[in-house]
């Protein structure tokens, strides 16, 4: 029996502790230290392990999920989640207008303008103050439960707060609420919002990915994107989302004494009392031109917010005015988004230089003069290839115009022909490496199109040095203390030529660089060696084979139990895992039947390296119809657990995806079968009920 005495402390831990997340991630104002906050959450953690019936849906310790998600839920909204139409001039801003005025006679019309925030679009429902669901838009209709997700975002309220103007009676009146089993704010709310990145937060990850030799993020939209679509809310707890609201879905309040706002403005003031994040910025506007400045006032001041900004939204004020315009099917008619253009600058192009990469790629890129653009001085900026640079006519000399949009590196978009003096100089791209002389070829590389220059030399200095930076980086054998500046280091020793001669190197020899004493030495020959007993997908990963990222490295690792059957494998063979298509395939079969990787893989060995993969799992069954084969599964299924069903998929060598693909080789369709199941029509993908899957497992001896 719990005594009221350890209820009480539970309670008032998860309400102070609620408070100060408030505090720190929704205001910016935090109320006590670090150290203080993390006694308190301690305490919490060491109270729910002592008396786990204490745990409640608000708890802060539930912010992280446990174990993976299966799949994502289809969620259907009570009120559809309508995107806006888009305008792109200040005409069509007053076409949109004047169709308003057509229907509301009213003369004296309140405008709001918002920063439309670069984000993904999410509805938080929340029952008698406590949130129950979170959910993507998906089509406007249906969107993911992505409720264990949005737990971990930490702006987000998983318990909305009484309201009270009288702070002393706040204590009081929660407790009458509790137990009254009312609240102060409506029975039933969704509210409203984007779940975005912050710039820096974007910066910071990619900078990760790149460490980890996984794939970087296009842009915060496609980084927050990507992190709520996680199955695994602790993957998703490591990433810097954060949050803000400006709307609401369906509002239940029969019971309850809620005053509900009845304007935008009136809203966001709500939605603040409630502890939720709101627009930096917000205008109110009375006339037309007023709502023009606005606009272009918002556009000077945009890049100071923590999040990409790519226009502003122009909004009806009263709530009861937008239910005169109403709707239509796809797009609300009191509202609009008004698209500013791209981020761009202009300034000199003042000399074009050629990087070469470590797979020998010549990448050309343009020497600015400084430009301030999204915040930052940009020196720099990509060209492609050379058949950009001739496609828009780029020349040395040049005033051109840079654009950011949202991309992780500044492109030239164009040139300013106005601005050419005729002492401008055509770039000729250089017919040898810039690095060692030697020729360099557009020959034929898997999965690309013959538009790379590439070094043809082997022994290039540039391809060298990328080939062990990639080797000792984090995401691949992780040598701590072999980094750049060694690397070059070590190659203009002539100490290393590949990766295997880091293997061979001794205290003395490093102590024959520069600034490099004998406990450094001994530190990096350490690194060094505890890197031979490296997971195998690490090794896979680390030999920088086209194409194969850290992820594909660890499906191969999946299913080949050693470097040698991974060596020894068909094109077909590697190419039957689902996650690798031809053009992967190709390429590590062309790797592993190139001589001189074969000796490069045997002087490994012959140093003492792992080739063997933890990951790998033995099929310990015949082959049976689900060997190899794809499976997705949708609706319910009466007979059989959807977690059962999926383990003797697995089982008899089979596979279970979250999606349905051209990979897909049967969907199993239970009662009210989703988006899948027509999905699966559209490709001709073999759609089971219920009772052929059940066959088709009974011949496969699993039932």
């Amino acid at each position: 029996m719990i005594s009221d005495e350890v209820k009480n402390r539970h309670r008032r831990l998860v309400d102070e502790i609620s408070r100060h997340d408030k505090a720190y991630y929704v205001d910016a104002k935090p109320i006590i230290s670090d150290r203080e906050y993390d006694a308190l959450y301690d305490e919490l953690v060491e109270l729910e392990k002592k008396y786990p019936e204490l745990v409640t849906p608000d708890s802060p310790t539930q912010r992280v999920g446990g174990i993976p998600l299966k799949e994502f839920k289809p969620y259907k909204h009570d009120v559809p989640m309508l995107s806006l139409d888009n305008t792109y001039s200040p005409g069509e801003v007053m076409e949109f207008i004047q169709r308003v005025r057509r229907i509301i006679k009213d003369d004296e019309i309140e405008w709001v303008v918002e920063p439309k925030i670069d984000g993904v679009a999410v509805s938080l429902r929340y029952e008698n103050g406590i949130l129950k669901v979170g959910a993507t838009r998906g089509d406007g209709e249906t969107g993911d439960d992505i409720t264990e997700n949005i737990k971990t975002i930490k702006s987000v309220p998983l318990r909305i707060p009484v309201l009270s103007d009288d702070e002393s009676q706040k204590e009081e009146i929660q407790s009458q609420v509790v137990k009254e089993k009312k609240n102060l704010v409506p029975e039933v709310v969704e509210i409203r919002g984007e779940v975005y990145m912050p710039i820096d937060g974007f910066e910071k990850l990619n900078k990760e990915q790149e460490e980890l030799g996984e794939e970087k993020f296009a842009n915060p939209r496609n980084a927050a994107a990507g992190s709520l679509k996680q199955l695994d809310p602790r993957i998703v707890a490591q990433r810097p989302l954060d949050t803000v609201f400006y709307g609401t879905g369906i509002i239940i309040n029969e019971l309850s004494r809620a005053d509900i706002p009845q304007s935008q403005i009136e809203l966001i003031e709500w939605l603040k009392k409630l502890g939720f994040k709101t627009p930096d910025k917000i205008w109110v506007c009375k006339s037309e031109q007023e709502l023009l400045d606005a606009i272009t006032e918002l556009d000077k001041i945009r890049h100071s917010f923590r999040y990409e900004t790519d226009g502003a939204v122009i909004k009806l004020n009263s709530f009861a005015l937008r239910q005169q315009c109403g709707s239509t099917a796809k797009a609300p008619r009191w509202a609009i988004a008004y698209k500013y253009e791209s981020q761009r600058a202009m300034t000199v192009l003042k000399d074009i230089t050629v990087q070469v990469g470590r797979t020998g790629a010549l990448t050309p890129v343009a020497e600015l003069e400084p430009v301030e653009l999204a915040g930052s001085v940009i020196r720099r900026a990509t060209l492609h290839n050379e058949e950009e640079i001739r496609r828009k006519d780029i020349r040395i000399g040049d005033t051109v115009i840079i654009e950011k949009a949202g991309e992780v590196i500044p492109a030239v978009v164009g040139v300013v022909f106005e601005k050419r003096t005729g002492k401008e100089n055509q770039f000729t791209f250089p017919r040898t490496c810039p690095e060692c002389g030697s020729a360099v070829s557009k020959s034929s590389i898997i999965g690309e199109e013959g538009i790379i220059w590439r070094c043809v030399n082997e022994d290039c200095p540039a391809k060298i040095r990328g080939r062990i930076e990639h080797w000792c980086s984090r995401g691949a054998m992780d040598i701590e203390g072999v980094g750049e500046i060694l690397v070059a280091q070590l190659i203009k020793a002539g100490m290393v030529k590949d990766v295997s001669d880091l293997y061979k190197l001794t205290v003395s020899d490093l102590e024959r660089l520069e600034r490099m004493g004998e406990k450094s030495a001994s530190n990096v020959i350490k690194a060094i060696e505890e890197s031979k007993n490296r997971d195998l997908w690490r090794l896979i990963h680390g030999l920088g084979i086209l194409h194969v990222g850290a992820g594909v490295a660890k499906e191969l690792s999946k299913h080949f139990q050693t470097l040698d059957d991974l060596m020894n494998a068909t094109k077909e063979q590697i190419n039957a895992i689902p996650e690798i298509g031809d053009v992967i395939a190709e390429s590590i079969f062309q790797w592993f039947s190139n001589p001189k990787n074969k000796q490069l893989v045997e002087r490994l060995r012959k140093a003492g390296l792992n080739f063997k993969s933890s990951l790998y799992k033995s099929e310990l069954i015949s082959k049976t119809e689900f060997t190899g084969k794809t499976f997705v599964l949708t609706g319910e299924l009466d007979s059989i657990k959807r977690d059962e069903a999926q383990s003797k998929i697995e089982t008899l060598g089979g596979k279970v995806s979250s999606s349905v693909s051209k990979k897909t080789n049967f969907v199993i369709a239970g009662k009210s079968p989703g988006s899948k199941y027509d999905k699966a029509k559209q490709l001709g993908i073999k759609i089971l009920n219920e009772e052929e899957f059940l066959k088709m497992l009974k011949d496969a001896g699993a039932m």
